[in-house]
């Protein structure tokens, strides 16, 4: 088992069922604030301005957040219910293009909520409460599933390794535990010695405000570098292997994640680092037969520019392309790491 270095879940759900509760992750490290979410104006917003993020968490967040928004909007009937339910679901869908989590738990749901309308279910407290159990099971299924990938991602690591990271994909960025950093917290657990160098990961600063916040509270060695630092740390033998999440997995093994991730990849291969992905296998999207089918999506100029200094440090009007993700050919990849096994390419999952 994996301690819970932190006392908190990323996501969860009030006790009464009326309101999505997370941590602000816009405002870490410098302050731990926790909101309650009930409608569909905050929940929508929370995704989008990344108050909440993380393939897996965003998913768990939609899942609470449709289940709570359509509650307090009280339909009077099942088609009322129904027709509200479709209605925030077309709203969430919307707030993320890339990570595919967040599509198929919503979808999980719109099923569970046919099916029981099927099964002759007409009363909107029954219908609440199928639907909740859903979403409460989606929350239990990750935290199972991060559990089983720090098992597998584990075995792949020597005592003593040290490794590399890019963007956050541990206990923040799903529902407790998280996928790619999960091995690191379970080697801590079992007091097996790994370290940790993070890379700061622009233009959101995941690494050096996530990452870094993350592995500190649970007492791992870390170091902070700058994203153009790889190569330099890799050459100069600091480096065991790189590990890192994904928001989509192509069927052909081709990996969507932060944007410079491949970058990170491509220096791991000239290096012969060996550089595994680890993210649940709700991550792999059969539809996408390679990374060129995957919608990338682009966020606001100003998270490059100023968001993150007191005055801003371009010039005003410069051109800002601001692409969230990239996609690492599955050559590039030494292991993808499910809950169901580790698979190497070429992947047949």
């Amino acid at each position: 088992m994996i301690d819970n270095f932190f006392g908190f879940d990323s996501v969860d759900i009030s006790e009464d069922g009326n309101a999505l509760i997370i941590i602000d992750q816009t405002e870490l490290p410098s302050k731990e604030i926790f909101l309650s979410l009930k409608n569909e104006e905050e929940v929508a917003e929370a995704i989008t301005s990344l108050r909440v993020r993380g393939a897996p968490a965003i998913g768990i967040a939609a899942s609470f957040g449709i289940c709570v928004i359509v509650k307090n909007l009280r339909p009077k009937d099942y088609r009322a219910y129904l027709y509200e339910f479709d209605r925030v679901y077309d709203i969430l869908l919307k707030t993320r293009p890339t990570a595919v989590n967040l599509r198929n738990c919503l979808e999980s749901l719109r099923s569970t909520l046919n099916r029981s309308i099927e099964d002759g279910y007409t009363s909107t407290e029954e219908i609440q409460e199928i639907i909740l159990d859903r979403a409460k099971q989606i929350k239990r299924e990750d935290i199972e599933n991060n559990i089983k990938m720090a098992e597998l991602g584990l075995s792949l690591l020597k005592p003593g390794s040290t490794i590399l990271t890019y963007c956050n994909a541990g206990h923040l960025a799903v529902s407790r535990f998280g996928s790619a950093l999960s091995p690191i917290y379970l080697a801590k657990s079992r007091g097996v010695t790994i370290k940790v160098f993070a890379c700061e990961t622009r233009p959101l600063m995941q690494g050096a405000r996530l990452t870094a916040y993350e592995l500190l509270k649970a007492g791992v060695d870390t170091t902070l570098i700058c994203d153009n630092m790889v190569s330099s740390v890799m050459s100069g033998g600091l480096i065991d292997a790189v590990i890192t999440g994904c928001d989509r997995i192509a069927a052909n093994g081709d990996v969507a994640n932060k944007i410079g991730t491949s970058m990170v990849a491509i220096l791991a291969s000239h290096y012969k680092i060996p550089h595994y992905i680890i993210g649940p296998s709700t991550t792999i999207d059969p539809e996408c037969k390679s990374g060129e089918d995957i919608v990338i999506e682009e966020r606001s100029s100003d998270e490059v520019t100023h968001r993150w200094f007191k005055k801003q440090i371009a010039p005003e009007g410069v051109k800002v392309f601001n692409p969230a993700f990239d996609i690492t050919p599955a050559k590039l990849v030494s292991a993808i790491i499910t809950e169901k096994g580790i698979f190497r390419y070429p992947y047949n999952f």
